[in-house]
């Protein structure tokens, strides 16, 4: 897979923005992306060197509209930690 694929979004929330000063940043990733292959493509795609990485499943929540209802799909998160020496990813910076 190339980096592209893997990395699909950066998950911009309160919670998510709170860990850029602990140089923590959130992606939206493939589902079926390994934690190696995060850190490779988060690593190819901004230059940076990635020290950890915590993945975790996004169920779907129930939503209703009216009588209607259905459930939103699911989705994978990966928690991208950067080593100390790294420098910031650039995208983030700019909404602090």
């Amino acid at each position: 897979m190339a980096a592209q694929d893997i990395i699909l979004r950066p998950i911009v929330t309160e919670k998510s923005m709170s860990g850029i000063g602990a140089k923590k940043y959130t992606f939206e990733v493939a589902k079926t992306a390994t934690k190696i292959d995060v850190a490779h493509a988060v690593e190819e795609l901004f230059g940076v060197k990635v020290n950890k990485v915590n993945t975790l499943h996004v169920r779907g929540h129930l939503r209703r509209q009216g009588r209607s209802q259905g459930y939103t799909s699911s989705w994978k998160k990966a928690v991208v930690t950067l080593s100390e020496d790294s420098k910031p990813i650039e995208f983030f910076e700019g909404m602090m």
